[in-house]
């Protein structure tokens, strides 16, 4: 039985754990945090194909990274974090639900006045780590269109999946799905 999978992504390579979904189902574990190197090279590469933006925004928590070198790449001094819940600081916060392959209880994404106000009328990119079922991504898109953003592109370092063969998603490249055996579907 197979119990990882190597990814080859922007020149480097992880070796990436497989994760039981269910008895039918294992997705490889995509994790950023603590890894500066393929941050880095990951958002280089997305930049290269980012339609042009005023601001970037990602969903708490794994996108944040990614989010923050994107930004500094491109030379922007902000970036948005849609919260998982609100903090004292947060003013007039907005509200949407998300619910992701990867959590297993429904989530609150939100955020404030102060970041709805870095979004409205501006241009937003919308990035993530990786797309699965497009869940986190849709309640991102409903938080920026609800304080008038106007959104760009979504993009993600890896498309789980199906998800490679949405059109309205940049991705670099896809992620397979794995069996209970975790050879790849």
């Amino acid at each position: 039985m197979k119990t990882s999978y190597l990814l080859k992504l922007a020149g480097i390579e992880r070796e990436l754990p497989l994760c039981k979904v269910n008895d039918e189902l294992q997705i490889a574990a995509f994790v950023m945090f603590g890894d500066v190197e393929l941050t880095e090279k990951a958002a280089a590469a997305l930049l290269e194909l980012a339609p042009e933006h005023d601001i970037i925004i990602t969903a708490e928590s794994k996108g944040i990274p990614l989010a923050y070198e994107m930004a500094k790449q491109s030379g922007n001094n902000n970036y948005v974090v849609a919260r998982k819940a609100p903090k004292l600081y947060m003013r007039d916060v907005v509200y949407t639900h998300v619910k992701s392959i990867t959590t297993v209880a429904e989530q609150l994404l939100c955020i404030g006045s102060d970041e709805a106000a870095l979004l409205k009328g501006k241009r937003v990119l919308i990035v993530d780590d990786v797309i699965s079922t497009g869940g986190s991504i849709a309640s991102v898109v409903q938080l920026v269109n609800q304080v008038g953003g106007n959104i760009v592109g979504k993009m993600a370092v890896l498309a789980e999946g199906d998800a490679m063969a949405r059109k309205d998603i940049i991705a670099l490249q896809q992620l397979p799905l794995f069996d209970g055996e975790g050879n790849i579907k």
